[in-house]
């Protein structure tokens, strides 16, 4: 049975947090995106509050939190009209993501035949 990205996007914090493969339900793997202020301040997430999305097929998994007292309601990913999921939030995780593999391959002390060649790139399944 293949796993699916199970993801939660917090606009107004500038977080992403991915909580299966690298994290879980329990303990998601959370990294703030700064430096992309025009794509966080786009005027299409002016009323949204946070995303939660699942990378599959099934877009009834996807909900859209709105900010109480903008919208009215919650919305569906597809009903929000916010483009595609993975190239706004997943590559931006990925890209953090592979800051932190890199740093932490840096700090390692051991020797390199040990721990194995330095990350170069970083896609989530």
């Amino acid at each position: 049975m293949a796993t699916h990205g199970n993801w939660t996007v917090l606009i107004e914090a500038k977080e992403i947090m991915k909580k299966t493969a690298e994290g879980s339900a329990d303990s998601p793997v959370v990294y703030k995106i700064t430096g992309h202020d025009s794509f966080w301040n786009d005027s299409k997430f002016q009323n949204i509050h946070c995303i939660h999305y699942i990378d599959d097929t099934n877009t009834d998994n996807d909900l859209v939190e709105t900010i109480p007292g903008t919208v009215g309601r919650n919305l569906s990913w597809v009903e929000a009209d916010l483009g595609d999921f993975r190239s706004q939030f997943i590559t931006k995780w990925d890209e953090a993501h592979l800051t932190q593999l890199q740093a932490d391959w840096d700090a390692d002390t051991r020797d390199e035949s040990e721990k194995g060649a330095r990350p170069t790139s970083y896609t989530s399944a």
